[in-house]
C-alpha cells in the first residue's frame, strides 16, 4: 500500500509549511492525484486519517483528493484526447505513438490553517513579512 508512503510525505510537507507560517493547526490539504499513479483515493482517505488521528497538530483535518483523468497528445497526428489507465491508443489515428500530458501528478494544491489570534485585532505577520489573518 503505497498510499501510506504517499500520505505521510503530504503531511510532512503540509505541516512544515503551515509551522512555517506561524499556524496553530493544519485543518485541510487538497491534493491533485493522477489516475496513472494507481493511487487508490479510499486508500489515500484511510491513511490520512489513520496518521491525523496520531497527532494533535493534525488531528480532525480533512483530505481533499481530485483525481486527475489521464491526457494523452498523439505524436503522429497532434490529437489530444483523454483516456483511461489501459486504452491509450489515439481515437483519431489509432496510432500507439502517445506522449502523456496529464495523470501522473501527485500534488498538494492547497492547505487550510488555523492562525493564532492576535489581541488587538490586527493582522499578524508571518516570518516572510506578509501579513495573515
Amino acid at each position: 500500500m503505497h498510499e501510506l508512503g504517499i500520505i505521510t510525505g503530504v503531511l510532512d510537507s503540509a505541516k512544515d509549511a503551515a509551522k512555517e507560517a506561524g499556524a496553530e493547526r493544519l485543518l485541510k490539504v487538497t491534493l491533485s492525484v493522477g489516475e496513472m499513479t494507481e493511487a487508490i483515493e479510499d486508500a489515500l482517505q484511510f491513511a490520512f486519517e489513520a496518521l491525523a488521528e496520531d497527532d494533535p497538530y493534525v488531528k480532525g483535518a480533512v483530505l481533499e483528493v481530485n483525481m486527475v483523468a489521464p491526457k494523452s497528445e498523439c505524436l503522429e497526428c497532434g490529437e489530444v484526447f483523454t483516456h483511461d489507465r489501459f486504452h491509450m491508443f489515439c481515437p483519431a489515428c489509432d496510432s500507439f505513438a502517445t506522449t502523456l500530458l496529464e495523470g501522473r501528478e501527485l500534488r498538494i494544491d492547497s492547505i487550510e490553517v488555523d492562525m493564532p489570534d492576535d489581541e488587538s485585532g490586527m493582522p499578524v505577520e508571518d516570518n516572510k513579512g506578509e501579513q495573515c489573518r
